[in-house]
Formats: structure tokens, sequence, C-alpha cells
């Protein structure tokens, strides 16, 4: 099976008659409480591990101590597999059972890995994910556990991606971000719903989003897009991106003023966003300047801090892409383009115990005591 370049189309007519948000308010705390908005033509067919409809925290701690007002954090860290790609997957996965495939897989980094296996194993389908070489163990053990079958290719993900297309042309398999692509993306734009709705249905004044392919940002666009159509809420979202400064592709294009120019060889510890060719570049820079965002690109020290920063502050473990987004917060709070006033949005995409070996040696060594009370006051130099 073999989709072109489309997008899902909806009656946004009929939904706007028939949907309310008094209705949604009723139904279960997941993604599928959105059902009428997401592309499935029989409910029967839904593959529910129930992600979504993950928390939005109020980051009073982290606010003081960046000089802003509000920030809050949308937390995808606690979906079923521990990242947002629950949230495509979901309906990626559901979209090949309703078209009758063989199989299902992906190209991934990480995170996409986890949350298609997971799935495919709720659906009992068969599994295959082609990742890059030298991924953290930690990244893809889910995968296994779930039962896929792992591909590692010689290369980088842009190598893994170039497989999994030729399987996906070749086999009827669907592969979730190549030839299901259009539908899964649209799993993605539930954040914006939910954002808006745990907001009493009114909208930030920035959203701050890692970036790898783009594809993220281009589907909270849409979704953002969806529900002034539908009336639910007015006005315009700032759309930020943030990439790691060894693969940023897009950043470096808003910064320059110009088009996106490939990175032939992603050079960051943020693997997950180490995409060097992304699919959905052109469109997220588009959005990023349309909406008056920006898109920045912090180093990988700046990305570490940035997940120690989160934790100390509000008790949340991200995974080196919410390190991203954070330090991104932080430079342009300190900067001053994020405006004391302004309620802002940081997406934290993915857990950190996914990939805990990037923060190894980057604390004070443990304190060793004898078993006394006397020799533990003396080592953490306790006093009375």
């Amino acid at each position: 099976m073999c989709f072109g370049p489309i997008d899902v189309q909806y009656d946004y007519a009929a939904i706007k008659r028939d949907l309310t948000k008094e209705k949604i308010a009723r139904r279960k705390p997941n993604l599928w409480r959105y059902i009428e908005l997401l592309p499935l033509d029989d409910k029967k067919n839904i593959v529910d591990l129930q992600p979504g409809f993950t928390p939005l925290k109020k980051a009073g701690n982290l606010a003081r101590e960046l000089g802003l007002k509000v920030i809050y954090l949308k937390d995808d860290t606690v979906n079923p597999s521990y990242s947002f790609k629950d949230r495509p997957a979901a309906v990626a996965v559901s979209k090949a059972r309703e078209f009758n495939l063989s199989a299902v897989g992906c190209a991934s980094t990480g995170n996409l890995a986890g949350a298609t296996a997971a799935h495919a194993a709720k659906a009992a389908l068969p599994c295959y994910i082609f990742i890059p070489k030298d991924l953290e163990e930690s990244k893809v053990l889910s995968s296994e556990v779930y039962g896929a079958q792992l591909v590692e290719v010689d290369g980088t993900y842009d190598d893994a991606n170039r497989v999994a297309n030729l399987m996906a042309n070749k086999y009827k398999w669907g592969i979730v971000n190549i030839n299901l692509r259009p539908y899964y993306t649209e799993g993605s734009k539930t954040l914006a719903y939910e954002i808006s709705e745990q907001l009493g249905w009114s909208l930030p004044d920035r959203i701050i989003i890692p970036m790898g392919s783009g594809a993220l940002l281009c589907s909270i666009h849409k979704g953002l897009g969806e529900i002034n159509l539908l009336g639910w809420v007015k006005g315009k979202v700032k759309l930020c991106g943030s990439q790691p400064i060894g693969c940023a592709p897009i950043a470096k294009a808003y910064e320059s003023g110009g088009d996106i120019i490939p990175v032939e060889t992603p050079a960051s510890l943020v693997r997950s966003l180490a995409i060097g060719d992304p699919a959905s570049g052109a469109e997220a820079l588009k959005y990023i300047r349309e909406t008056g965002g920006f898109a920045d690109a912090p180093d990988d020290k700046e990305v570490i801090e940035g997940q120690k920063l989160l934790a100390r502050t509000e008790g949340i473990f991200a995974e080196p892409a919410g390190g991203v987004a954070i330090a991104t917060l932080k430079r342009k709070a300190e900067s001053g383009e994020i405006g004391n006033g302004e309620t802002v949005v940081v997406l934290i995409t993915g857990n950190g115990l996914k990939t805990p070996e990037v923060l190894y040696g980057q604390f004070r060594k443990k304190v060793r005591t004898r078993a006394v009370l006397e020799d533990v006051e003396k080592k953490l130099k306790l006093q009375d």
C-alpha cells in the first residue's frame, strides 16, 4: 500500500453541529474523547491503551526561578509507553487494523518504536521497528519487550527511514510514519485540544515544542486551527520550536531567514530529535513564522541543565527532548523574548527513565558512611 502526500479532511460543519464541549467533558479522559476529529470510520477498530489527557501542570517553582509569571507543563511522560508518541501510534495502528494490513512498524529513534510496538501488541499485529545504529539500549528495550522485531540499520535515522519506506512499498505493512503518516500525525493534534480544554477552553500565549521531523508542531497547528474553526476558542498561539544545536536544520533556517539545509551527520546526545532531513520541516518553519513564534537551538550542556532544572523544580524527570524545550524556555526568558506576563505551555514529550545514561556523572558523588548516626552527621556536615 502506498499513500501519497494527502491530508485528512473532516466535515467540520457536521462536527460543529453535533459535538459540543459539554459532550466532550462527559467522556473518558483519553484522546478518544475527540473521536469525531480523528480519522477512523468505525470505533470497533480502535486499539485502546488509553493514551492522552495527560496532566497540564502549573509550574510555579520553575516560573519563579526563571522570572516568569505563568508556565504550564504538558506532561506526556505518563502516557502508556511514556511518551507523546502513543498519540500518533494509537491512531495509526487503529487505522492499520481498519485497512486490514498484515503488519505494522516504524522508523524510529526510540519513542515511536516503543509506542508502535505496544499498540501492535494490543492489536495482535506483527511489528517491525527500523532504527539507526548505536541507539541507547534503554530506549529500544521496550520494543523488544512488547514483542517487536528490531532492524538496526547501519546508518542514521534518515537511512533507517529510507529502508522502512522500501519495505512499506513492497509488503502490505503499515509503517506508521511513512505510508500511514497522514493518519499518524492526526493523533498528535489532540495535544492542542487537551491544552485548551484543560485551560478552560482558552489559549496560552505560546507553546514551546521539541522538534525532530517537525510533525508535532504541525499537528498542534492543525489542532489549534480546528478548535478555532469549531468556535470552541478564539485567538492565535505563538508556536515555538526547539532543536539541539547538533541537529537543528529547522532552527538554523529560522535564524538565517532562509530554507532548510539537511544535516548529513547529526551530532547531539538528544538522539530522539536527531533527524537531519525533517519530513515536516518546511511546514513547521512556515507555522513558526506565521504565528510569530521562534525556533531555538540550545547546546548539549544546556539540554542536560534543562533536564536537571525541570526535575529539581517540578519533580518531572524528562528525557533529553524535554531538556531541549526547558533549555529554550530558560534562554528566551533570560533574553526577554518571552515576556513576564505571558502564559507559556512547554511540551514534555518523553520520560527520562528511557535514557538515564545521558545523566550519568552529572551529580555529586554519593556520601558513604558507617551505619551509625554520628558518622552520617559528620559526613553530611550537619550540626545540632
